[in-house]
């Protein structure tokens, strides 16, 4: 058996950040030209365009799961890992559906306890699968910080792009300081973070399954 390679996260990642923050780019850009929807969609959340980089984070799960397991860095169990990711993304949907119901829809308390709970939920979707994870929030990081930085700019230029509009319903921040920390920099800093490392982690799990029976993994491995 050969020994198992090395790898670099930041040469890994390099390239998806940069696909993405193209992505980013152009969404911005046909927004602001008033492009057609439903690509260039101006609603609050995106609209479900088909032109965003959630999208990526499936992919990247598939194609870096396929790349370990061919270095020799695949996760100890794959039917572990993937159990274990789908118990966070079980557990995260009841946390933060108690934390709405009991103390509101981005209110101050929903925001600080939501803070920690994402932060650990991130810490916790990492560790089932150590390489793929430090990928994932590596990339996350990578990814989410340019688009935190437009919206930034789009909140206080009030460019009418679904980067700077609130969620539907009441929304009580009405400085563009407030309005970028509460949708902007917390959520692509922590949710977005951790969607990433969660979604990533399931579709990488799946994707070592079939990985580790594959005829031509098992020969680059011997």
């Amino acid at each position: 058996m050969q020994q198992s390679e090395s790898f670099s996260v930041r040469e890994w990642i390099l390239w998806p950040a940069i696909i993405s923050l193209a992505i980013t780019l152009l969404r911005l850009i046909g927004e602001l030209l008033e492009w057609p929807e439903p690509f260039f969609s101006r609603q609050a959340g995106g609209g479900f365009s088909p032109l965003g980089i959630v999208w990526l984070v499936p992919l990247l799960g598939i194609y870096w799961s396929w790349k370990l397991c061919r270095i020799g860095h695949g996760p100890p169990s794959p039917g572990k890992s993937l159990g274990i990711l789908a118990l966070i993304l079980v557990g995260s949907i009841l946390v933060f559906s108690l934390i709405n119901v009991f103390l509101g829809f981005l209110t101050i308390a929903s925001i600080l306890v939501s803070l920690p709970a994402t932060l650990l939920i991130i810490w916790l979707a990492t560790k089932p699968w150590p390489q793929l994870g430090r990928l994932l929030l590596a990339y996350g990081v990578a990814a989410r910080i340019p688009v935190a930085v437009v919206m930034l700019f789009a909140i206080f230029g009030n460019w009418g792009t679904h980067y700077d509009v609130p969620p539907p319903g009441d929304f009580p921040y009405t400085s563009p300081l407030a309005k970028w920390i509460v949708i902007g920099l917390l959520p692509q800093m922590t949710s977005w973070i951790a969607f990433t490392c969660i979604f990533g982690g399931i579709f990488g799990s799946i994707t070592a399954f079939f990985a580790r029976s594959s005829p031509r993994v098992a020969a680059e491995q011997a």
